[in-house]
């Protein structure tokens, strides 16, 4: 039976991982981390029997260790209490489905201790690629995806030999809530508004990314970790129906692509069982109804945040990371209604024009330019004409 921890078990991706683990019950779950809900985490505390959890939140894991105490389960907190669950003993994968930059040194220190990685937190390679896929090698430990466009590219990779083989990745996405949309068109959106996507039911923040195309953005900057590929050899392609999750074209013509109905359970439990194929309960594609894909350009002028994406990982070394942090306060205030929508790449653009790159940065130096990035937002926001 293979045992787990699970990082960030109350949101969208941790619960869904859960749920895949509920369905099988051959997975053992060791470790569980979760903010601040800590009414849920009881729950599943309750339920897989974990021997370590952790409330990133000091007072809440106060609270919760009260209310477990009849449980023989050991309560930490903050950063070293997630990396002491990304590190437990018994756990031979960690899924890390934690938002934010959080991440980062939990799955490095995860890494080390020589677990795999079933990897659902962006900012991990988006900022820290080049530290992280050294290491991975350097631990010979596996680094699955379980984003469902990358997820889509590593099993239509699946039987390539040689990357020499591979023309180009092509990267899928919906267009949002909003594609077709001018930026005129967009000026008056409000939350609840960005929130309705079409196809798929995620968190607050990657629903939100997704309209403004940003998560797109952050998904091209993972590819290019993920797959070892250049900038050149990733186009982004719309699909408007979520069903061709991604796809790889190879050198020869032939494209191979990943099918399949809007859930992410598929991802996350192809990474949990990878190599294996298990059954697994749920709606299937049907052809016949589908009838037909369509297909469009990226529209960049529009949904600029896509445009900028390409940007900051060309420029590389420190800019990256600028973007994601930007990104997040900008969604996190747009979220809090204290900015605008279109705000929200505007405030990424600014944020990068300000930054001096620093190279091949530390994980000391990557935390230091987020917090450095939140802090020209905060002290420079009124003067940035939004």
């Amino acid at each position: 039976m293979k045992t787990i921890s699970l990082l960030g078990s109350t949101g969208s991706i941790g619960t869904q991982t859960l749920e895949v683990i509920r369905y099988n019950k051959d997975i053992k779950v060791s470790a569980l981390a979760a903010g601040n809900n800590i009414e849920l985490l009881e729950k599943q505390i309750r339920e897989f029997n974990p021997k370590i959890v952790c409330v990133f939140n000091e007072e809440k894991a106060v609270e919760l260790k009260k209310n477990v105490s009849d449980i023989d389960v050991e309560v930490v907190t903050g950063m070293d209490g997630l990396i002491a669950c990304a590190t437990e003993t018994d756990a031979s994968m960690v899924v890390t489905a934690v938002v934010g930059m959080i991440g980062i040194l939990p799955t490095i220190e995860a890494i080390k201790a020589g677990k795999d990685i079933a990897l659902a937190n962006k900012e991990t390679l988006v900022t820290a690629g080049h530290i992280i896929m050294p290491l991975v090698k350097e631990y010979g430990v596996k680094l699955l995806p379980v984003d469902s466009e990358h997820s889509a590219i590593f099993q239509s990779l699946q039987g390539c030999n040689d990357k020499k083989e591979v023309s180009k990745i092509i990267l899928t996405a919906s267009g949002g809530p909003f594609r077709g949309r001018k930026r005129e068109d967009l000026k008056n959106i409000q939350v609840e508004d960005a929130l309705k996507h079409p196809n798929w039911a995620m968190g607050r923040k990657i629903t939100i990314d997704s309209s403004t195309m940003v998560n797109k953005g952050l998904e091209v900057m993972e590819a290019k970790w993920l797959f070892d590929v250049s900038l050149d050899q990733i186009e982004v392609v719309i699909q408007p129906q979520s069903v061709i999750h991604s796809a790889v074209e190879y050198k020869d013509g032939g494209i191979i692509a990943q099918l399949g109905t809007p859930d992410m359970k598929l991802p996350i439990q192809y990474a949990l069982y990878y190599p294996e194929r298990k059954y697994l309960p749920g709606e299937r594609l049907d052809l016949f109804s589908l009838a037909k894909l369509d297909f469009y350009k990226p529209d960049y002028e529009n949904f600029p945040g896509l445009a900028l994406a390409f940007e900051a990982m060309r420029i590389g070394d420190s800019m990256p990371t600028v973007y994601n942090a930007a990104n997040e306060l900008a969604v996190a205030k747009f979220l809090n209604r204290e900015i605008s929508y279109l705000a929200i790449t505007e405030v990424i653009e600014k944020a990068m024009q300000n930054h001096k790159v620093i190279k091949n940065p530390d994980v000391s130096q990557i935390l230091f330019i987020e917090q450095e990035t939140y802090d020209f937002i905060e002290r420079d926001l009124k003067n940035l004409a939004l």
